[in-house]
C-alpha cells in the first residue's frame, strides 16, 4: 500500500500481516483487505452529520479455511513476531497504544513490551485444540524489528 501508515508484511504473494498506524487518518472508506479475505478490514472517517443508509447483510454462504484475526491495541506496546507458513520467522514489528493488526496467514507470536491492553476480532466458532498448532518462538537475539 502507498500509505506510509499502512504496511503490508509478506513472503512472496502471501500476505501474512496488514498493519494500520495509529497515525492513519484518510477521509472516508479505505479497506486494507483483498475481497479474497475471509476477514475484510476497513478504516472509515467522516464529516459530522454524514449518513451512512442502514442495511442488513444478506445470507451468504462462505467456506473459511485459516482462522484470520484482527488485533486492536488498546493500551501499551507489544511486539509482533510474523513467521511464514512453515514456521520460518520472517520480522517483528512494535505495536502501540490505537494500532491495528490483521494476522492473515503464517504464524505469529508476541512479547508485552508494556503492560498491554488487546482487543482481538477472528471468526468462530472457535475449534479448541483443532485451532492452532505451537512452536518454539525466534531466539531473541536473531529478532529484526523493522
Amino acid at each position: 500500500m502507498s500509505n506510509t501508515n499502512i504496511e503490508t508484511i509478506s513472503v512472496g504473494e502471501t500476505i501474512l500481516a496488514i498493519i494500520i498506524s495509529h497515525r492513519f487518518n484518510d477521509p472516508g472508506v479505505q479497506f486494507f483487505t483483498p475481497d479474497d479475505f475471509s476477514q475484510q478490514v476497513a478504516y472509515m472517517r467522516h464529516q459530522s452529520g454524514k449518513i451512512i443508509a442502514p442495511h442488513t447483510h444478506n445470507l451468504v454462504s462462505r467456506q473459511i479455511h485459516f482462522t484470520q484475526e484482527v488485533l486492536f491495541v488498546r493500551r501499551g506496546k507489544i511486539r509482533v513476531d510474523c513467521y511464514d507458513e512453515s514456521k520460518k520467522y520472517i520480522e517483528s514489528r512494535v505495536l502501540e497504544e490505537g494500532d491495528v493488526i490483521l494476522l492473515a496467514a503464517g504464524g505469529h507470536g508476541f512479547e508485552a513490551l508494556e503492560e498491554v491492553e488487546i482487543v482481538e476480532v477472528k471468526q468462530g466458532p472457535f475449534a479448541g485444540d483443532a485451532d492452532k498448532v505451537r512452536f518454539d518462538p525466534v531466539d531473541s537475539s536473531d529478532i529484526i524489528i523493522r
